[in-house]
């Protein structure tokens, strides 16, 4: 086959440094628009990216010449130094070192999407660790909780 040809659909989850609340409703919609450059930059188009306070969930298409790793890696750390310049109580804004990414069928898009809108009501009810142990749990993903927070 001379052409290379993918379809990866990842919903990655990452918290803010500690699970600081520092996501308000001031500057949410201008990140989740910023982050949503950073990865058609990288090729990897947002399909839905929304949150709480403390993190965030974003759904994207990802490229085949790009790593989960690597995507990641840069869509935290241009998006830290953006949200850094959004006031002084910012300054010190950081994401959580590590994050979780989990496949999604093209069949369950609209399920995932509809989660992700979701975010606010769905946390009135559930922490950010116990939905994302739920999450790791669904996976079948191996995790030593002693490792999973910072």
């Amino acid at each position: 086959m001379s052409q290379s040809l993918a379809s990866a659909l990842i919903h990655i989850i990452f918290s803010t440094k500690n699970r600081e609340p520092l996501i308000d409703r001031e500057i949410e919609r201008e990140l989740y628009a910023y982050m949503g450059g950073i990865f058609r930059d990288l090729k990897s188009p947002m399909l839905a990216g929304n949150g709480t306070e403390d993190h965030a969930h974003v759904l994207f298409s990802l490229a085949r010449t790009v790593s989960i790793a690597d995507l990641v890696e840069e869509v935290k750390k241009s998006s830290s130094k953006w949200v850094k310049t959004k006031g002084s109580n910012l300054q010190g804004f950081q994401w959580q070192a590590g994050y979780g990414a989990f496949s999604v069928s093209q069949s369950g898009v609209d399920a995932v999407r509809a989660y992700i809108a979701r975010q606010k009501e769905h946390h009135r009810n559930r922490s950010f660790q116990d939905e994302f142990r739920l999450f790791l749990q669904r996976h079948g993903i191996a995790y030593d909780e002693r490792y999973v927070w910072d």
